[in-house]
């Protein structure tokens, strides 16, 4: 059994940062690639970004490219998701999740263990 806790969500004002961490259990953490979800109120949960199981390849949401950064340390069971430039819109539950299939990392389908979820609101 995985379990996967998220931690680092909070208030911010707009343009303000934040880094979320994702500590997993388990001895298979470093084969497997990770995925980051949100889901603001009154919407669907949406993919935001992934990470291979080794950090070498990225993948973003475009709305978040270019002020997102997913990272990983396998030596730490922890996957991050470094969140720059906030915006209201930003505002949403996040959760991360583990990859089944990494060729298909859009879709909630492909992930199987899920943490809990942090809370990141960004006020204007």
């Amino acid at each position: 059994q995985v379990q996967l806790v998220e931690s680092g969500g909070g208030l911010v004002q707009a343009g303000g940062s934040l880094r979320l961490s994702c500590a997993a259990s388990g001895r298979t953490f470093g084969s497997y690639a990770m995925g980051w979800f949100r889901q603001a109120p009154g919407k669907e949960r949406e993919f935001v970004a992934t990470i291979s199981w080794n950090g070498g390849r990225t993948y973003y949401a475009d709305s978040v490219k270019g002020r997102f950064t997913i990272s990983r340390d396998n030596a730490k069971n922890t996957v991050y998701l470094q969140m720059n430039s906030l915006k209201p819109e930003d505002t949403a539950v996040y959760y991360c999740a583990r990859a089944l299939d990494s060729m298909n990392y859009y879709y909630q389908r492909s992930y199987d263990y899920w943490g809990q979820g942090t809370q990141v609101t960004v006020s204007s």
